[in-house]
């Protein structure tokens, strides 16, 4: 293309799947510019600081580095360049109530021994059920988080074959704790792998066997820690995008998505149309369709699936260090099957939460003053904006806690010299994320992933839809492949 010929691309929304789309379709030739409500790239992946403390807002942790790889590759780059990350010798630290303590080493030789030195749990049993998550991953995963669930010629392709071959009926018929409870015969290590359920808002006592994926990119790829902390990953996407001539307009929110004849050509915004030859959205489909579109049945339709599980967050500055606590760590709750009742049943908080805790000063210390740490609290709680979350958030306070004190024989409010809430409804307003949902729709049913809003409108051409609410899914990789999806899609077209 000439610059004179150039076609137009708008991108709604600077998250990460909208920030790899954005450099994408530049490489692509496209002229690009992002409207982004807020007046900052990243979406959930965001930070900010307070009386000397770093948080990072969102997501913390960073898995599949080659996502990010493959797109600085595309330009041109190297990502090393740019973006550093280190592997993480420990995963997470788990807390049971009990007493036990378990370490989460990468090694999954490590790993298998310390689950059969606490537990009792056989190591080879440890080892088979890491080595079908890695195959699993390989010959079925794979396939479906890469491509588009919407077109023929993906399930036509023999590469879809040859993964259906490869799938046990165990993964479709079996919930995840049901799976999990048939691999090992220890309770605590059940509850361990059923967690990962969590890393999609989901409940484990419903979501399919097929999660049990997860693990593989922990144990067997590896987990990472990003120099500088999360937001760095964002910093890097925004820089390039940048240095792709990427246009971002900042504090600029799209009020209409412009259809003429069944075709997207444009968007109005701040009362003006910004024509354009492609339109993709990296912002919540159901937001989309109520108040982009205009389009209240669709929006309806997305609503027909049950919404992913949200985050109530603590960022404290503690006035302490903690050895006993490393990047990650999981406190757990006692029934963690009341928990999610609670979750996705009940809609409301449980006394006695599984608690979250990342420590990024853990690794970087300049991210809290000297003798000090950062704490990132978190709780899975209900998709919820209509619950007094102001009053919730001081109940759930109490309860954790009461909960580490537990733990530690330390009052940790005493040592509370910082804080910062987010809740769902906070969450809402900020990312457009409805009811706070962190990734859109559950996977509590065999049919979810299935059901998940394509890459594409079926509707109106010319419109696509990236980001963590349609498929393949939540978290930044599934986020990443989602614009990797978009990108070819747009490419075959045009």
């Amino acid at each position: 293309m000439t610059n004179n010929t150039r076609k137009k691309a708008i991108i709604i929304g600077s998250g990460v799947a909208g920030l790899a789309t954005a450099i994408r379709l530049s490489v692509q030739g496209f002229e690009v510019t992002v409207f982004e409500k807020n007046s900052e790239p990243g979406g959930k992946l965001t930070a900010f600081n307070e009386n000397g403390f770093h948080f990072d807002k969102g997501p913390s942790l960073f898995t599949q580095p080659q996502n990010l790889e493959e797109i600085f590759a595309l330009a041109g780059e190297k990502l090393s360049d740019h973006f550093q990350y280190k592997s993480c010798e420990i995963h997470c630290n788990y807390f049971y109530e009990t007493g036990e303590r378990i370490r989460a080493y990468s090694d999954p030789e490590k790993f298998a021994a310390e689950l059969q030195s606490n537990f009792g749990e056989s190591t080879d049993q440890v080892k088979k059920y890491l080595s079908a998550s890695k195959k699993l991953y390989n010959s079925i995963a794979t396939v479906f988080l890469n491509h588009s669930l919407h077109k023929w010629n993906t399930w036509l392709h023999k590469r879809f074959f040859k993964a259906f071959s490869a799938l046990k009926l165990s993964y479709l018929t079996k919930s995840l704790h049901a799976y999990n409870a048939g691999f090992f015969t220890n309770k605590k290590t059940v509850q361990l792998f059923d967690r990962y359920a969590t890393y999609n808002g989901s409940n484990p006592y419903k979501a399919p066997a097929m999660l049990s994926v997860i693990p593989h990119l922990e144990y067997n790829e590896g987990g990472f820690y990003a120099e500088g902390g999360m937001i760095e990953i964002t910093n890097a996407l925004y820089a390039l995008a940048l240095r792709c001539k990427v246009d971002f307009r900042f504090d600029t929110e799209v009020n209409t998505i412009i259809v003429v004849d069944d075709k997207a050509v444009g968007v109005l915004v701040n009362n003006e149309n910004v024509d354009a030859d492609v339109i993709v959205s990296d912002a919540d489909v159901f937001y989309v369709y109520k108040n982009l579109l205009n389009d209240p049945y669709q929006a309806g339709q997305i609503l027909q699936q049950e919404r992913s599980s949200s985050a109530l967050i603590f960022y404290w500055g503690i006035n302490q260090s903690f050895p006993e606590l490393g990047l990650h760590n999981i406190f757990f709750s006692e029934d963690y099957k009341k928990e999610f009742e609670h979750i996705f049943s009940i809609k409301q908080l449980y006394k006695d939460p599984t608690v979250y805790i990342n420590i990024t000063s853990k690794e970087n210390p300049t991210h809290a003053p000297q003798g000090c740490e950062n704490w990132f609290v978190m709780i899975n709680v209900p998709a919820d904006k209509e619950l007094d979350w102001t009053s919730l958030a001081e109940k759930a306070k109490k309860n954790i806690l009461t909960k580490l004190r537990r733990n530690f024989g330390t009052n940790i409010e005493e040592l509370i010299v910082s804080e910062t809430i987010l809740t769902p409804e906070n969450i809402d307003q900020q990312t457009g994320s409805y009811l706070g949902s962190l990734y859109g729709t559950s996977s509590n049913s065999v049919m979810s992933a299935f059901l998940r809003h394509p890459n594409f409108s079926r509707r109106i051409s010319n419109l696509y839809f990236c980001g963590g609410s349609v498929h393949p899914g939540g978290g930044i990789p599934l986020c990443l492949k989602s614009a990797a999806i978009v990108a070819d899609l747009i490419k075959k077209k045009n």
